[in-house]
């Protein structure tokens, strides 16, 4: 048989196992929700890859891949369950901006530029800096913004109350 179809056959069977993998592990199994997930997001990309690109990597590859799911599905039942596991298992989400004013000090800790969050203001469709309420850099690496042009309107407590350091402005 030619490579090129042996080289398609992989691809199918992984193909297919991912499919297999994800409706029974959920919609989770690639979810960027927290640093776990975006983890073997990645390792799976690259266990994937090699599988389909090098024969002998296949069947190993395939065991890998459902090991990596297996352990996010363990990871994720012990972050719902304990409130330490999730701690030490996960960032928190680290507020940049508040009130239209950047926060230097978490900037600088996050390693993130000013211009790389008035890129993602731009993204959000903000027009003044005063609309903005908080600008949030998330566990998953996302950045949120959270702005209204209404000044009167304030952000319920409950969407916030998961970063600690927002416990002082609420």
């Amino acid at each position: 048989m030619s490579d090129i179809i042996l080289l398609l056959l992989r691809l199918l069977g992984m193909f297919t196992a991912i499919f297999i993998y994800t409706r029974i592990a959920g919609l989770r199994t690639f979810a960027k929700m927290s640093s776990v997930d975006f983890a073997s997001t990645i390792a799976i990309g690259s266990i994937l890859a090699s599988a389909i690109l090098t024969p002998k990597n296949f069947v190993p590859g395939l065991i890998a891949i459902a090991g990596i799911i297996s352990l996010t599905i363990i990871i994720s039942y012990f972050q719902r369950r304990s409130d330490a596991f999730q701690n030490i298992s996960t960032n928190d989400p680290v507020i940049l901006m508040k009130d239209g004013v950047f926060l230097e000090d978490n900037l600088a800790s996050t390693h993130i530029s000013k211009s790389d969050v008035l890129a993602k203001l731009r993204e959000s469709n903000t027009l003044q800096l005063n609309e903005i309420r908080y600008v949030i850099l998330e566990t998953t690496g996302d950045v949120s913004v959270l702005h209204t042009r209404d000044g009167d309107i304030s952000v319920d407590q409950e969407i916030l109350e998961d970063i600690p350091e927002a416990r002082g402005f609420l």
